[in-house]
């Protein structure tokens, strides 16, 4: 006698094999972070001004920054605590995606951001010195809110346009400046000189982040940098005014 099997039966099994298949798939799929989805296909989705507890104001710690970045899906941020260097250089060492040692940079006339730096600048020096001290470490120069009514640069238009050829980036949407006008500014300016615009969350706290970021494709470094950013887009989403008082709550706190 020779044994059929049942048809029918053969033709289930498989298909709840098939079934449990997709299932686990799905859940594979599922468990890829919005972080990995973007490394694998070479997309950045970057912060470029991010506090970290090493700024005066901020009480975020790497720990905590880093898995809010993994929660929104932001893989690459600028570390520019506030003349505090030492927050960037630990965050190279343990985030699982691109970093930007940088340092947002007290001078009498305003602050500066370098990126890419590889030590320390003293704050409170004249601005053409610190730009300078961020050119010879090979860093990138940006201006932060340059046009903010509350924040922004301590210059007059032609003392602005005297610096133009030693900036590099300016920062055209910052998440905690809460009047437009500011912003489109910002945005005129680099249009006029031909200077690529950043954006940044200015997060002072973990939940800041992935409110403002630009989506740009991936890049080596420094001299990569650049044209990828030219060819970014940019994501705005201004935090609430309230951010504020934990700024003002941190350093009070940090005063103590």
């Amino acid at each position: 006698m020779i044994y059929e099997p049942d048809r029918r039966r053969v033709f289930l099994n498989r298909k709840s094999n098939i079934l449990s298949l997709a299932g686990w798939t799905d859940i594979l799929v599922n468990s890829v972070s919005q972080t990995e989805r973007l490394r694998m296909d070479k997309t950045l989705r970057a912060d470029f001004h991010v506090h970290t507890r090493f700024s005066m104001d901020s009480m975020s710690s790497l720990e905590d920054i880093i898995d809010r970045c993994e929660e929104v899906g932001v893989n690459c941020i600028a570390i520019t605590d506030h003349n505090a260097f030492e927050g960037a250089l630990k965050m190279q060492e343990l985030a699982p995606f691109k970093v930007i040692p940088g340092e947002e940079v007290l001078t009498p006339n305003g602050e500066v951001i370098g990126y890419f730096l590889k030590e320390y600048i003293p704050s409170k020096q004249p601005m053409e010195k610190v730009i300078a001290a961020i050119k010879a470490q090979g860093g990138l120069v940006a201006l932060p809110h340059p046009f903010d009514t509350f924040r922004g640069l301590h210059l007059d238009g032609k003392k602005l346009e005297d610096l133009v050829s030693q900036i590099d980036i300016i920062e055209v949407f910052n998440a905690r400046s809460p009047i437009p006008w500011d912003s489109t500014r910002a945005r005129d300016f680099a249009k006029k000189f031909g200077l690529p615009g950043t954006a940044g969350s200015d997060a002072h706290s973990p939940r800041e982040i992935g409110k403002t970021y630009v989506e740009m494709p991936a890049f080596d470094g420094r001299d990569s940098f650049l044209a990828a950013l030219r060819r970014g887009e940019i994501h705005r989403c201004r935090s609430s005014p309230f951010v504020h008082f934990y700024t003002m709550f941190s350093k009070m706190k940090k005063s103590l």
